[in-house]
């Protein structure tokens, strides 16, 4: 069994645990907290925000598979909830993108600060 293939029981081994779940959620907020540091963009940073979101997701989905019982639905509901605030939150913030590229011709975030003093 290679690593990759053991890790994610592809080839009928034991199924995929709790960790693993948890371990590809925090990569994802790790990843989406990074871009939201490390980029200038504002494209950017909505994109790491919807990595953070995605993690959150993958969370509830992750505990809800592990620990529900019976007809539980509460994490299915929270990550639909999840994915329509997300949703709203990329047309509220496409509609501010296209604003600010309007008034300032950018959407760098660092050159809009810099602008408004």
């Amino acid at each position: 069994m290679s690593g990759l293939s053991a890790f994610l029981a592809l080839d009928g081994g034991a199924p995929v645990g709790l960790h693993a779940y948890l371990l590809v959620a925090a990569l994802l907020f790790a990843f989406g907290l990074t871009a939201c540091l490390a980029r200038r963009n504002a494209i950017g940073i909505l994109i790491g925000i919807e990595l953070i979101l995605n993690a959150a997701i993958l969370n509830f989905m992750a505990f809800w598979r592990f620990g529900a019982s019976g007809d539980d639905v509460s994490g299915p509901m929270f990550g639909i909830f999840m994915i329509i605030l997300a949703a709203c939150e990329a047309a509220v913030a496409l509609a501010v993108l296209l604003n600010l590229y309007f008034n300032f011709g950018t959407v760098e975030v660092d050159d809009i600060a810099q602008l408004r003093r």
